[in-house]
């Protein structure tokens, strides 16, 4: 009988002693670790941005409320960001996400900025089974990628982008119509598409012409353009082209009554350099402070706060997102468990600033295409009429 009340003793301690060591585990974890790489130099670091200081604003935002309640831990942990300079390449980027989780094995993952390194970086999701909600980045092809880990909340994919633009034209009741674009994929993936759509809708094309990537002199072009006198000017183009398109075609006199840049005129600093000449500027992307999202103008005022400017109200606003998803997937799961936080994030339809965002293999389905559009120096919404914060300027003012 001794024995037996010694062994339950000895149990008793053991499993006591058991659930303190847990305890102290879990109590001695104090930080939660989110890595990523980003291009902080190289040719994509002016558009990166954006995207970076997206992540410092949350960071930022979540520790001042005190960090993100892990149930797994029974508090709250405050976020630490784990970074690496990719220097705009790929194969760097690879690398990185490689060490951040074998070496420094952080807790989660965001995502890189870009279009190709996102594509460089999704075998890792795979490979490790990490989950990874990618932001800036927009490619009919990101369908393609076969991976259970990775997922796209950007509505700014060629079909659904041109098809939305289109549409805006015909409303707008355009018929005559010029489309340039840069030899790169982005802009030729939509070409793809834009085509179809405007043969279909009937438009006459005055002048279809590429450029090449990285041309600095585009007046030429510009001025034939002026010769065919087109209601709508399409551009095709990078941050680059889109500075190059609106500072000469004011050189040269061209005046379309609207104006279409695909990539460059949602950039922080585009604003700040043309000032009253982005008026009617149209371009790509699907959030506003003022849409009806909760949120979001809230994270335009802190941002602006913080950094003092605007947010990049593409990537940034992506960026953000991104980092939402993630929060509110941890405090649903309750761990750092990956599996669990796959299972929650295809199964979930998320609040966003963005508005509702939930995925269909690796594609947000509830998010529509949208066109933005400069007025009064902001960037407002104005297709479609379902999410539009603005009417169009149509036609667009002729240069200051």
């Amino acid at each position: 009988m001794k024995n037996k009340k010694a062994i339950l003793v000895i149990a008793l301690v053991v499993a006591i002693g058991f659930v303190c060591l847990q305890a102290s585990h879990a109590s001695a974890k104090d930080t939660m670790t989110v890595g990523f790489s980003m291009s902080l130099t190289g040719i994509y670091a002016a558009g990166a941005a954006g995207q970076m200081q997206a992540y410092q604003l949350w960071e930022e935002t979540v520790n001042n409320q005190g960090g993100i309640y892990v149930k797994e831990y029974g508090k709250k942990l405050p976020v630490k960001l784990i970074y690496y300079d990719d220097k705009s390449e790929a194969d760097t980027a690879v690398r990185v996400y490689e060490k951040l989780v074998t070496e420094d094995k952080v807790d989660v993952v965001l995502s890189p900025y870009g279009t190709s390194i996102h594509f460089a970086v999704a075998p890792i999701a795979e490979k490790y089974k990490v989950p990874i909600i990618g932001s800036t980045a927009a490619s009919v092809k990101l369908r393609d990628i076969k991976t259970e880990y990775f997922w796209f909340i950007t509505a700014c994919v060629g079909d659904r982008q041109m098809q939305a633009l289109v549409d805006l034209l015909k409303n707008l009741k355009v018929k005559d119509i010029a489309i340039i674009y840069a030899q790169e994929l982005f802009p030729r993936e939509n070409l793809q598409y834009l085509d179809p759509y405007v043969e279909e809708a009937g438009f006459n094309v005055v002048l279809r012409k590429d450029y090449p990537m990285g041309a600095k002199d585009l007046t030429t072009l510009l001025s034939e353009i002026k010769t065919k006198d087109p209601e709508a000017l399409i551009a095709l183009c990078y941050p680059a082209g889109a500075f190059t398109i609106t500072t000469q075609a004011q050189e040269v006199g061209l005046n379309p009554r609207f104006l279409f840049e695909l990539v460059g005129p949602a950039v922080v600093v585009f604003g700040p350099k043309f000032g009253a000449a982005t008026e009617g500027i149209a371009t790509m992307g699907h959030w506003s402070p003022k849409g009806k999202w909760p949120g979001a103008q809230q994270f335009h005022d802190r941002y602006v706060a913080k950094f003092n400017k605007k947010p990049d109200y593409l990537n940034s606003a992506l960026a953000y997102t991104a980092c939402q998803i993630l929060e509110q997937t941890v405090e649903a799961v309750g761990s750092f468990d990956w599996q669990k936080m796959r299972d929650h994030i295809v199964a979930t339809e998320f609040q966003t600033i963005n508005g509702p965002i939930a995925f269909s293999g690796s594609e947000n389905v509830r998010t529509p295409a949208m066109i933005l559009q400069w007025q009064k120096g902001e960037l407002e919404i104005i297709w479609p009429k379902t999410t539009a914060t603005a009417k169009p300027l149509y036609p667009k003012p002729v240069w200051p």
